[in-house]
């Protein structure tokens, strides 16, 4: 894939999961279309479910911190709330994400 950038998706158990993102689609994207388990996305990227949650404490600085809308859903969250807590719908694949690995928490709903 033309400008693809490799993520690894870590589930609560540790397996991890390999994609290849493609630049300028979303984090949720990227694990939808690589049958990432763990990531819903019940609402299909609107910010209005938070079903894609992740956290991604080593990427929290690149990421930077949630919008107000973002922080309203993180709130409904069925997983724990983190400090780098994020929903992966809101993240845009950039080349800085190269070989990040994001986690998935252990229950999403």
């Amino acid at each position: 894939m033309a400008d693809a950038i490799a993520i690894i998706f870590e589930s609560a158990d540790g397996r991890r999961h390999e994609v290849a993102a493609r630049q300028g689609a979303s984090l949720m994207e990227a694990a939808i279309m690589n049958n990432v388990p763990g990531i819903e996305a019940e609402c299909g990227g609107s910010c209005i479910c938070a079903t894609c949650h992740v956290y991604c404490d080593e990427i929290a600085e690149i990421v930077g911190a949630p919008g107000e809308e973002e922080e309203a859903m993180l709130e409904l969250a069925a997983a724990e709330r983190r400090s780098a807590s994020r929903l992966s719908c809101q993240i845009k694949v950039t080349p800085e994400l190269a070989g990040a690995i994001i986690q998935v928490p252990s229950h999403q709903t």
